[in-house]
C-alpha cells in the first residue's frame, strides 16, 4: 500500500488504491494520484506515451478504454 512515484524525480504518480491485476507483466493503474502526476501525448490511436509530469521521465503508456470497467484507461 502506498504511491508510487517517479523513480528519476520522486514526484507522485499513482496510488496503491487505483492499482489492479491485469494480464500484462506490468503494474496497471486505472488513475493518477493528481491530474498533473503525468503528461500525455498521441502516440496512436487508443494509445497515449505517457511521462513524468515534472522530470518528462518516460513512463510507458495509457491504453484508452483497456481499464477493468467500462470507459477506464489503463496506464
Amino acid at each position: 500500500p502506498g504511491i508510487y512515484v517517479c523513480a528519476k524525480c520522486g514526484h507522485e504518480l499513482f496510488s496503491s488504491h487505483a492499482k489492479y491485476k491485469h494480464s500484462s507483466p506490468w503494474p496497471a493503474f486505472t488513475e493518477t494520484v493528481h491530474e498533473d502526476s503525468v503528461s500525455k501525448r498521441e502516440e496512436r490511436p487508443g494509445a497515449l506515451k505517457v511521462s513524468c509530469g515534472k522530470c518528462g521521465n518516460g513512463l510507458g503508456h495509457e491504453f484508452l478504454n483497456d481499464g477493468p470497467k467500462r470507459g477506464q484507461s489503463r496506464f
